[in-house]
């Protein structure tokens, strides 16, 4: 397999992954902080997750590239700035 197809795979894994956990999380703590916890939180933490992921999956896999290329930028002009001057 070419090294661009392993790349785009790289990418849809990890935006599976990384939006699933934060989605999760997220979701779990959004739903702690505005209904409690109680017996029900499992019932209103599963569907508010599902959702989450629905929405977060799409945008990672999106915008994931173009936070990489914002990450280079800033670090390119960090770079810069904090390199000694011979």
């Amino acid at each position: 397999m070419s090294k661009i197809k392993l790349s785009r795979i790289r990418q849809f894994v990890f935006g599976f992954y990384m939006s699933g956990i934060m989605s999760l999380l997220m979701s779990g703590v959004i739903t702690f902080i505005n209904t409690g916890m109680d017996s029900g939180f499992a019932y209103r933490w599963i569907p508010a997750f599902l959702v989450a992921w629905a929405v977060a999956f799409p945008l990672v896999t999106f915008i994931a590239p173009l936070a990489g290329r914002m990450t280079a930028f800033t670090m390119r002009r960090f770079e810069n700035e904090h390199t000694p001057a011979n």
